[in-house]
């Protein structure tokens, strides 16, 4: 019986399906005007000679509607026949955003253009009210996420007779929501001030500030980057467990205030038992490693400070030829405690070597110049140090404006290529013509200036220059690897011819000619000691009010001397580039003396020192200290045109050449046995303040310093100090400054100037 009931099943089913299913032999497409027939053959999941069915029916119907490209969509199968009638979408015509803020930094014209490409809804596109729908839905978001709350999007769109649509999307921002209040709950290590600093965001600074920072205006993406700042805060201390609770955020009745409460869970502070070290290391590697790492045992996980150890540990490494070596750090705390290990595993892979080095770019100076300054060399072990150093020192020499290097392992070896590229500068010029500077006035010159003659690092200078109150003809040579050992040869002579009268100071002509020989030693990579001997022909003559003041006298009847210096100097150069240093420092240490060939006895010292340090990746702070000292010997006067003057561009900016200190009574300045100069100030790189322009640095800074008439009478009262900001461009002509400076501590009779161009001049 039950068999008998199956058959019947069965044949009913196949009798009904012959019934309602026909072969498909033809497609007709009815009402496709935009788009072809052969897209709307591509997305139906059916093919001519497949069985028409119901459930085939709405398969088409799901397919065709999912493209978004039909509004009506009908179906008709007869004769074995399949019609597809269908109603398009309108294309779009024009898309349009009207009435929005552009002020407020929500919708820009990158911001719209990104939004209609993404949501392919462009001119010409087919319009789909769904795709609409989620971009409106989009901007929504995007204005939440900026605190506009309250925006209210219209939309409105017309189909003309050719069935192309037009939008247009207007808004109406409302107000925007700003932060009352931002609080973080439950901390107890940090306080509440610190915590909250993290954001970028949060309660108002003082109106005006507010103003320009506008701290209260609220930011999704802000507000996350202060969470991931906060957690990492704490991760950074050791709270290894810290956690973000909850986030709160309520608004008041017309949602244009938010307040924020961050709650907090610190958990344990953890503290380090011991730091491990497994994988390529015996017992001599572990006791130098543990020399070098700063983190030890019971000392609180401080995750800056292992990470510099990490880095530390794997200079170890790359300085000894380990060029690929790895160190990855695990913590594995300990049960029931709040300690935990450091384990350090080291994978030093195998020891490179230097293969070949290429150096490109160098156009007019010689590669052995370039090698000369190099701490590596081919066939060495790979050191990353020494390749850093070399690079540092390549730039220190000035010759190149740009400096870039990279290592490529040789497959299947041991061996690493090393490719240096560097960029000629401008080193030296020849020039004939005018200028005017603020110190001589009016000149002609004529010069020959290069540091890098024909390329091989020596340095070449020869000028004539004529202005009323200088003319001078010099020569002067030096070569700073004279032999195997580094060690460096200057020699030159010059005539010189100066009148005081001129500069701003007094009445005096003198007319000088003049050899020096010297000889410098290096010390290390970055310091040298260096003599040097000179010897002049002095012809001195005073005007008859200069002449009757003070000692001058005396110095004023010799119209006819010899000087005879000594002069003994350490330097030392850690800067790391010679235009535009970021980092590292510049020390000077000079100690002149009169040998007794000389009629003129005196001594001087002088120290400088000049210092570069990175606050981040935009901004360095500078710091510049001078200190000049000089005097009589044997019961003699310090001869008066060895006095130092002070004020303008190489001293305290924002007063007159020349200008400081003590003063004859027709108000020329005297000049003195001391000269003291400070400066600190803060430099930027023009393209960190939107400027592409890499080779303009801003600065803001402050001068201080004073001229002292004698050693022993050093007054605070001849102090100068001054504020300002300038600018330096290094151009194809040579390096370009420009200064803008206002006096803070000044006196009446005081010669300001408060601007100032110069050529030759960086800082």
């Amino acid at each position: 019986m039950k068999l008998r009931i199956f058959f019947i099943l069965f044949f009913s089913i196949l009798f009904f399906r012959n019934v309602y299913a026909d072969t498909i032999k033809s497609i007709e497409i009815l009402g496709s005007n935009s788009i072809s027939r052969g897209t709307v053959l591509s997305y139906l999941p059916i093919e001519v000679n497949d069985e028409y069915t119901n459930d085939l029916s709405n398969e088409i119907l799901k397919s065709l509607y999912r493209t978004d490209f039909f509004k009506n969509i009908s179906i008709e199968f007869k004769d074995q026949v399949l019609q597809i009638n269908l109603e398009e979408n309108p294309a779009i015509k024009f898309i349009e955003f009207n009435d929005y803020d552009e002020g407020n930094d929500v919708l820009s014209e990158e911001v719209v253009t990104s939004i209609i490409k993404n949501a392919n809804i462009g001119l010409g596109k087919i319009y789909s009210k769904k795709t609409l729908t989620e971009v409106i839905n989009q901007l929504y978001e995007l204005y939440k996420s900026k605190g506009f709350y309250n925006v209210i999007i219209d939309q409105k769109t017309e189909i003309d007779e050719k069935n192309r649509i037009s939008i247009e999307l207007s808004f109406n921002e409302g107000e925007r929501a700003l932060i009352k209040s931002l609080k973080i709950k439950n901390n107890s290590y940090f306080d509440d001030d610190s915590l909250e600093s993290v954001f970028e965001i949060g309660e108002p600074d003082f109106f005006i500030i507010n103003f320009f920072t506008k701290k209260d205006h609220y930011s999704d993406v802000q507000f996350d980057a202060g969470i991931e700042k906060l957690i990492k805060k704490y991760v950074d201390e050791g709270f290894l467990e810290f956690e973000i609770l909850d986030k709160k955020t309520s608004f008041n009745t017309h949602k244009t205030e938010i307040n924020i409460e961050i709650y907090v869970k610190e958990g344990s502070r953890y503290i380090v038992d011991n730091v491990l070290f497994q994988g390529d290391v015996d017992e001599n590697i572990t006791r130098d490693l543990k020399k070098i790492i700063k983190t030890k045992h019971g000392d609180y996980v401080k995750r800056k400070v292992i990470l510099d150890d990490m880095k530390n540990l794997n200079s170890y490494f790359t300085d000894k030829g380990f060029a690929y070596s790895k160190i990855n750090t695990n913590f594995v705390p300990l049960e029931n405690s709040n300690k935990l290990n450091v384990i350090a595993t080291v994978d030093k892979s195998e020891r490179f070597y230097i293969n070949r080095i290429d150096i490109s770019g160098n156009t007019r100076t010689q590669d052995s110049v370039v090698r000369r300054e190099m701490n590596i060399t081919e066939g060495q072990v790979y050191s990353k140090a020494d390749i850093d150093k070399s690079i540092t020192r390549i730039k220190r020499i000035g010759y190149f404006s740009k400096v870039k290097h990279s290592v490529k392992r040789i497959v299947d070896s041991n061996k690493i290529d090393l490719f240096i590229e560097v960029t000629e500068t401008k080193t030296g010029e020849f020039a004939v013509g005018l200028s005017h500077s603020n110190s001589s006035g009016a000149s002609l010159n004529a010069s020959i200036e290069q540091r890098n003659i024909l390329g091989t690092g020596n340095t070449l200078n020869a000028s004539f220059r004529n202005s009323k109150a200088i003319e001078e003809t010099s020569f002067f040579f030096s070569n700073p690897f004279f032999n195997q050992d580094k060690h460096s040869l200057s020699y030159g002579f010059y005539t010189k011819s100066l009148d005081a009268s001129n500069l701003d100071i007094s009445s005096y002509l003198i007319d000088e000619n003049g050899l020096s020989l010297g000889y410098g030693v290096p010390l290390s990579d970055s310091s040298k000691i260096n003599a040097e001997t000179k010897l002049s022909d002095l012809k001195i003559t005073c005007g008859t009010v200069f002449a009757s003041s003070g000692y001058e006298p005396i110095q004023c009847a010799s119209n006819d001397s010899l000087m005879n210096t000594l002069q003994f100097s350490y330097s030392k150069n850690t800067l790391n580039d010679f235009y535009s240093p970021t980092d590292g420092t510049k020390t000077n240490l000079d100690f002149v003396l009169t040998t007794p060939l000389s009629d003129f006895k005196y001594l001087s010292m002088g120290v400088s020192h000049k210092s570069y340090s990175p606050l981040n990746e935009d901004l360095t702070f500078n710091f510049l200290s001078k200190i000049n000292l000089a005097t009589g010997l044997g019961g003699n006067e310090l001869p008066f045109f060895k006095r130092y003057f002070g004020g303008g561009s190489s001293s305290v900016r924002g007063f007159d050449f020349n200008s400081l200190g003590a003063k004859y009574a027709n108000g020329n300045p005297k000049g003195g046995e001391s000269s003291i100069l400070s400066s600190i100030s803060l430099i930027a790189p023009a393209n960190s303040l939107g400027i592409d322009q890499e080779n303009i640095r801003f600065q803001t800074f402050f001068d201080v310093g004073s001229i002292n008439e004698k050693l022993s009478d050093f007054n605070l009262d001849e102090l100068r100090s001054s504020t300002g900001v300038a600018l330096s461009w290094l151009t194809p002509i040579g390096p370009i400054g420009f200064y803008a400076a206002t006096p803070i501590m000044k006196k009446d009779n005081d010669s300001i100037e408060t601007f100032a161009f110069e050529l030759g001049t960086t800082f």
